[in-house]
């Protein structure tokens, strides 16, 4: 499902994801309330979502969509917007001028229940939220094992499963158990919020500050 408010991009983003054989847009909407009021009867998989648009914005859209996963589109002077959906529950996010096949594949990714975070807007984007991180390790973050908490933040770096088993020198299979003992623990949906968690805890210190 495509949802924003300018017709023009929704018709491109169309042109690109109807070439696929795997993907097919089934719904559009030009607002949050709109959106949702098509998924309570459309059958979708995966919204692609804008951040910024009239009657209800994406962030608010994405805290009430229950069932398909949603993936954000934001612009370099919205990355707050972005910050707070993958607060509210968007299973990663993406630039508006991404590459058709860098935004193909995140489709998939997210399709298959993985998540798409990516790091170099990540860090620029936290950069503006932390300049009062706690200090000390949180409660939850203690009660993990040493490998978890290893996995936890290479994750948190935005590896994938496939470099992080490389990394450790393990199974992907190993990784993925790792991170669902993660995910338990700490109470988080999937590995966009282990990237906020992280970086909100003071676990991963953005680039600007110091790690002492």
């Amino acid at each position: 499902m495509l949802v924003d408010d300018q017709e023009l991009l929704r018709a491109g983003f169309r042109m690109v994801l109807g070439a696929q054989p795997d993907i097919e847009v089934v719904a559009e909407a030009g607002d949050g309330a709109a959106a949702l009021e098509v998924l309570r009867a459309a059958e979708v998989d995966v919204v692609l979502m804008d951040v910024r648009m009239p009657v209800m914005d994406g962030v608010e859209a994405t805290r009430r969509i229950e069932g398909p996963k949603v993936l954000i589109l934001t612009t370099f002077d919205l990355d707050e917007y972005a910050f707070a959906a993958v607060k509210a529950g968007a299973a990663g996010f993406l630039l508006k001028d991404v590459p058709p096949g860098d935004l193909i594949e995140a489709i998939r990714v997210v399709h298959a229940g993985d998540a798409v975070v990516a790091p170099s807007t990540l860090r620029r984007m936290l950069d503006r939220f932390a300049a009062q991180l706690p200090s000390g390790e949180p409660v939850a973050a203690a009660e993990l094992t040493p490998r978890e908490r290893e996995v936890m933040l290479m994750v948190a770096r935005g590896l994938s499963n496939l470099e992080i088993a490389a990394g450790l020198e393990v199974a992907e299979a190993t990784v993925k158990t790792h991170l669902g003992r993660v995910l338990a623990k700490l109470g988080l949906r999937d590995r966009a919020q282990v990237v906020v968690y992280a970086y909100e805890s003071g676990l991963i210190v953005p680039s600007h500050r110091p790690e002492v």
